[in-house]
């Protein structure tokens, strides 16, 4: 017998579980680890708490394990209180995160946009969890009847990233919306490229809905992919079980320190977007002119999703030429595309030219 829907009884009465509710019982009832960076925070002289070596200050000493003054910065210019702020190792170790704290091996499921950022199902594959893939419709756009139907009641977790990768597209946010009145599960809306979007974040909806989870990232608009930072956005409670069930020095001392370098440079992030928009809206105009470009999707990100004609042998003859896109031709519903990331000029006209000498 088919189970119960997970849906709320209306999208205008929202009506949501508990979390001891949606949480997995062991996580409920952990005991967390205690370092010794949690057992005493403050200023001190001598520490010989941690048995870390004397010698090579200051990386002898381990970070802070809370990311306190990263999230304090973080918190002056997202405009979200601290407490609200979980920092990992990527968002990926966030995405794990949520499979480990909600979602019973071999028991629960969860739902997902169709195409989507792939890491959501192989973190459900790894952790041992039901995925269930809803697709969208030719607009990339949300049949929100079709998701919710996609549930029961043993589904902890629909995911949805917005802008979308590798489609592009911001989700209508009244779907969204909507998703979140009608669900009594975790919604997680993932934002790693809204920095390129003309649409506020839903992270200033956190005190509406109990059962949000933002996920941006260093990765794209602060050039920062490098030092691994994601941020995930939610109420005090759930970042308190992530903070319960995280390894307990996830985000080291270098990538603390260079996150707090790259927050003192919010008005160079700025003008990195704004050339980034330019040059999106210059490569749209130049690859229109292609006769091998069959469609150019709209986009809200840092990258364009283009339908040409043949599209593994313009890849091919791209990496010939030492130019790396990515071939998506055979992601559901991006047949014969091909993913661009928004470079600079130089790599732009580069890519352009080869592609006008494949057009002839």
């Amino acid at each position: 017998m088919k189970n119960k829907s997970n849906l709320g009884t209306s999208p205008s009465v929202p009506t949501y579980k508990k979390l001891e509710e949606l949480l997995r019982k062991n996580i409920l009832n952990l005991t967390p680890y205690s370092s010794a960076r949690d057992e005493f925070t403050g200023d001190a002289s001598v520490f010989l708490d941690a048995n870390e070596s004397p010698f090579n200050p200051p990386y002898n000493r381990y970070p802070d394990p809370l990311q306190r003054k990263l999230k304090e910065k973080i918190s002056e210019i997202k405009h979200v209180r601290a407490e609200n702020i979980f920092l990992g190792n990527g968002s990926d170790e966030a995405i794990d995160l949520v499979y480990r704290a909600f979602c019973e091996p071999r028991t629960d499921n969860v739902v997902a946009i169709e195409p989507t950022y792939g890491m959501y199902k192989v973190s459900a594959e790894i952790n041992d969890i039901e995925y269930r893939k809803v697709l969208l419709d030719s607009n990339f756009q949300i049949n929100v009847e079709e998701l919710l139907k996609a549930t029961d009641a043993h589904t902890k977790v629909i995911w949805i990233c917005s802008p979308n990768n590798p489609t592009g597209n911001l989700i209508n946010s009244n779907d969204l919306v909507e998703i979140l009145e009608r669900f009594h599960g975790i919604v997680v809306i993932d934002e790693a490229y809204i920095d390129f979007a003309d649409q506020e974040s839903f992270i200033y909806r956190l005190d509406k809905y109990p059962n949000l989870i933002i996920l941006q990232t260093f990765s794209k608009a602060w050039g920062s992919a490098a030092i691994r930072l994601g941020m995930a956005f939610a109420s005090i409670e759930i970042i308190q079980v992530f903070n319960k069930i995280k390894y307990p020095y996830n985000v080291n001392q270098l990538t603390q320190n260079k996150a707090l370098e790259a927050l003192e440079n919010v008005d160079q992030v700025a003008k990195w977007v704004e050339l980034i928009l330019h040059e999106r809206e210059q490569m749209f105009d130049q690859l229109s002119q292609l006769k091998m470009v069959r469609h150019i999707y709209p986009t809200d990100a840092n990258f364009l999703l283009i339908q040409v004609e043949n599209p593994n042998e313009v890849y091919k003859k791209l990496v010939e030429k030492g130019i790396i896109i990515r071939n998506r031709s055979t992601v559901s519903l991006c047949g014969g595309c091909l993913r661009i990331t928004i470079g600079e000029q130089t790599e732009n006209m580069a890519l352009i030219e080869e592609l006008k000498k494949i057009d002839k």
